[in-house]
């Protein structure tokens, strides 16, 4: 169960430090929700991510947050950067870190990694906000921070009914992105994403 919401600090909206108590159990819940998509075995526990979320959070607060849903929204935010960080990072030490991939012909692939697929919906949504900032805001908001139609909408200043709307359409538009990224021949050839030595 949550904590009552915080109380402002006098003149001011509530900080991180005020925020994190009252939404923690939630943030472990939407942690553990992230993480049960994981394979088994994952070095990242959910509680390190809510932390490793909250300390950067907490490390670039330039001032106050406005309500508990734009406290949420950007914990979900940064939640889906760790991750997407976490899949690069294990992607380029599965692929040979820095060494050149030649293709073999003939060889099947494998099925997509766990990593993989953070990684071609990281890349579709970063699509979506070039296309439609505010559609790719709802998905991340929704996907990654589990916030209803309503704290979205609050927190967007959209009604709930818009909410809804846009978050089928980028649905769609995510799934058929991602399905032509996996189908297209050259990506199984390319070099993994990352730092180059």
């Amino acid at each position: 169960m949550s904590r009552p919401p915080p109380r402002p600090a006098p003149g001011g909206a509530p900080t991180s430090a005020d925020l994190l108590p009252s939404v923690y159990a939630e943030l472990r819940r939407l942690a553990a929700w992230q993480m049960a998509r994981e394979t088994p075995g994952q070095t990242l526990q959910a509680t390190a991510l809510v932390h490793e979320a909250w300390l950067r959070l907490a490390g670039t607060e330039p001032g106050r947050w406005q309500n508990r849903a734009h406290f949420l929204g950007a914990a979900a935010e940064a939640m889906r950067r760790i991750l997407v960080e976490n899949a690069r990072r294990k992607r380029q030490l599965k692929r040979g870190g820095h060494w050149e991939r030649v293709p073999l012909a003939g060889i099947e692939l494998p099925a997509a990694s766990p990593e993989d697929r953070i990684l071609l919906v990281n890349e579709a949504l970063a699509a979506l906000s070039e296309v439609d900032p505010v559609e790719a805001r709802v998905v991340q908001l929704r996907f990654f921070g589990g916030l209803t139609y309503a704290e979205i909408g609050q927190l967007l200043g959209l009604s709930e009914r818009t909410v809804k709307r846009y978050w089928q359409y980028a649905k769609v538009w995510l799934y058929e992105r991602i399905c032509a990224a996996q189908a297209a021949p050259d990506r199984a050839d390319s070099p993994a994403p990352g730092p180059t030595a």
